[in-house]
């Protein structure tokens, strides 16, 4: 005797996606503009427009964080909660919690582009929101995942499917990496300062750093392939198998891939080596998930010739196994010590933000827009047209940045026989490659230009179409009793799914721990120097004006063990000469010269026309004029704060010492405008911020070489 299963009645919330998808346009065109600017900025400096908060290094935080969390987030959110609704057969959790979750992650974003531009910012790449922003994120991230588990919980379909393994992995690993990364104590609403210093704050950093695109700009763009390239194909994944082995082993082994940002650096050799071999071994798991959505366009390849959504898609695929390609070939020590620094690194970092996500969010976009107004696709000739102009516009800023990367590594490190440095003016390397970003500037409105063009396509075909009353659906409940015999234990834990992520938690924990908790608890990989000072109060104070003005995006601060940058810069960087430094000051690309040895090579006065108009003293520079410093203040209401919070976080400043701050702050003024006077210039400067800007610059490197006299 059977029994009939008793049918639920269920309908989907659209409307949340369709805001989601709103703002993912909207966000990505801000996103591509700041691009833009910023790349003529680096082709000629005029771009700066001599305000404080257009600059480059204003700018640069606000296009990535727009980039990475306004468009690409917004895109996540769009498309999980579109299929996940479908794959379980379940509307989302709560309504309520989606509209939270809505408007703030749109808040975040706004706040973002409040403070960024104004300076306010941790210095942290890719992680430069302050504390308060922090918080809210880590809120928001909650709702999210409350929606997101309770949608799990209530679903209507025993074994959650390959692309909502990834949503967990992202949900669950991002959540660790944010955590982690921004422990920080506040000194004031706007302002705070990391829980980890020099070598530690690398690795930390670069942990999430890494795997900020690993587990916001990978996994759940995987995810998303998973379910859209077989809905607009109409076909189902190639193989299951294979997505079994892709997500456990990609997941497995992407977090252990953060330190091969930080190769030649003082790091522990160790912790460089485990980055390097795991970095090697992502090649295999990246390109079996490009394959395996490759290969599910089998015999459909006629449709991706004539359906814009695919079009875009399959590329997407294309250049996401390019990328995963040459991320594990820059990884190689040998490869890495001609990459890193140079323009070679950001081409490849945006084969990947516009090959594979703006690609695979653009056909995702051309399949979702249509159902969600139940109308056609405005144009496909359109949709064509678009596709062309920002394969053109990447393959221009790709190829640009490779020339410019090769030639600048070696520029850099061409020697004569004699053992002398071929170009020892660093500016000889800069005026050579700006052509090339000329190059990459005009790719980049190209781009641009072709994201405009499907807003507007986007736009027309939700005004043809309409939104239509919620669809009721009906499926029978979830049976918890039912058993399937011969199910593998893959099978069966994909019916387990609270199982699943506590798996998927591991899998990420294994790899954090080994890397980053022996760094964090020993002392042993920094040996101390009895030189090396903290920072006196007025360079403490410069040296948080340097990080507001995104310096550290331009300059790096620290010299590697290579012949050519020790004959460049000086002597080889040591662990102990960052054990001050929150957040470090490292770098990842040098548009201009490494600054760690800067300490006394120039007078005050040559410091002091330097940010004033940087082309009297370096004919051919690129770096913007810093006129307000000039004019600013030095803020000395907010020194001791500083200081004491500096105590707290281990730096040996006396109560004494915090006392006097500001008198010695204000001495140390004096003494730097009595030597620029003799020059010259006014003693009104003594209160003005590029007074601290000369004397964190005049300090950096100079204790290592009183320790190298002793």
């Amino acid at each position: 005797m059977s029994s009939v299963q008793k049918t639920e009645t269920f309908s989907y919330d659209d409307q949340i996606v369709r805001w989601f998808v709103i703002a993912t346009v909207i966000w990505g065109a801000v996103a591509m503009l700041l691009g833009v600017t910023i790349a003529f900025q680096l082709a000629n400096p005029a771009f700066n427009f001599g305000l404080p908060w257009t600059t480059f290094g204003r700018l640069r935080p606000l296009h990535t964080n727009a980039a990475i969390f306004a468009f690409c987030g917004n895109a996540i959110f769009a498309g999980i909660y579109y299929s996940h609704q479908r794959l379980l057969k379940a509307r989302l959790y709560n309504d309520f919690l989606s509209r939270i979750h809505f408007w703030g992650w749109q808040l975040i974003i706004v706040s973002a582009a409040l403070t960024l531009p104004f300076g306010i910012t941790t210095g942290k790449e890719y992680a430069e929101l302050e504390w308060p922003i922090d918080i809210l994120i880590t809120l928001i991230w909650v709702v999210f995942a409350v929606n997101f588990f309770g949608t799990l919980i209530r679903r209507r379909e025993r074994h959650i499917y390959v692309a909502i393994w990834f949503y967990i992995a992202t949900i669950i690993t991002v959540a660790v990496l944010h955590i982690v990364n921004s422990m920080e104590l506040p000194v004031s609403f706007f302002k705070s300062y990391s829980m980890y210093a020099g070598v530690q704050d690398a690795l930390v950093q670069w942990w999430y750093g890494h795997n900020a695109v690993a587990f916001f700009l990978t996994t759940p763009f995987l995810g998303l392939m998973y379910y859209f390239i077989p809905k607009a194909a109409n076909r189902p994944v190639y193989s299951y198998r294979l997505s079994i082995i892709h997500f456990w082993s990609l997941v497995f082994i992407y977090i252990w891939a953060g330190p091969h940002h930080l190769l030649y650096t003082t790091l522990p050799e160790w912790a460089q080596t485990l980055g390097m071999v795991f970095s090697i071994s992502l090649w295999m798991p990246s390109w079996g998930g490009m394959i395996n959505g490759l290969m599910t366009l089998r015999g459909v390849w006629h449709k991706v010739r004539t359906d814009p959504g695919l079009k875009f898609m399959a590329t997407s695929l294309t250049f996401y196994g390019m990328s995963t390609f040459e991320g594990p070939l820059l990884s190689i020590k040998s490869v890495n010590a001609i990459a890193h620094f140079t323009d070679w690194i950001p081409g490849h970092v945006h084969s990947g933000t516009i090959g594979w996500n703006y690609m695979l969010i653009a056909g995702i976009l051309f399949y979702l827009v249509p159902k969600l107004w139940n109308t056609e696709l405005y144009s496909k000739k359109l949709a064509s047209f678009q596709f062309w102009l920002a394969t053109i516009g990447l393959v221009l800023y790709i190829v640009s940045m490779w020339i410019a990367g090769v030639t600048q590594s070696l520029m850099w490190s061409a020697m004569d026989s004699a053992g002398r440095l071929t170009y020892p003016n660093f500016i000889e390397t800069v005026i050579k490659i700006v052509p090339m970003y000329w190059v990459r500037a005009t790719g980049g409105t190209l781009v641009l230009i072709s994201f405009i063009i499907m807003i507007y396509n986007l736009y027309k075909t939700a005004k043809q179409g309409s939104v239509n009353k919620e669809q009721i659906f009906e499926a029978p409940a979830l049976d918890e009793t039912s058993i399937e015999t011969n199910a593998t234990a893959h099978r069966k834990l994909e019916g387990w799914p609270m199982i699943f992520a506590v798996l998927s938690l591991i899998a990420i924990l294994v790899g954090s721990a080994i890397e980053i908790v022996p760094s964090l608890l020993s002392d042993r990989y920094v040996v101390k120097m009895s030189k090396i000072k903290p920072y006196s109060p007025l360079e403490l104070l410069g040296r948080d004006l340097y990080i507001r003005e995104g310096c550290y995006l331009c300059h790096s601060q620290t010299v590697r063990p290579m012949a050519h940058e020790v004959i460049r810069y000086g002597k080889a960087s040591e662990a102990a000469e960052f054990v001050y430094d929150r957040p470090f000051q490292w770098g990842s690309k040098r548009t201009g010269p490494d600054l760690a040895r800067i300490g006394g090579k120039y007078p005050d006065m040559w410091h002091y026309r330097h940010f004033y108009n940087p082309k009297e003293v370096t004919a051919g520079s690129i770096m913007p004029r810093y006129t307000w410093l000039f004019d600013n203040k030095i803020d000395y209401n907010s020194l001791q704060g500083k200081m004491q919070v500096m105590q707290t976080l281990g730096v040996p400043y006396s109560d004494a010492e915090i006392l006097a701050g500001v008198t010695n702050a204000q001495a140390q003024a004096q003494a730097i405008t009595t030597v620029l006077a003799e020059a010259g210039v006014p003693m009104k400067i003594v209160d003005k911020e590029v007074v601290a800007l000369i004397a964190y610059m005049q300090r950096l490197g100079t204790d290592i070489l009183k320790e190298e006299a002793q």
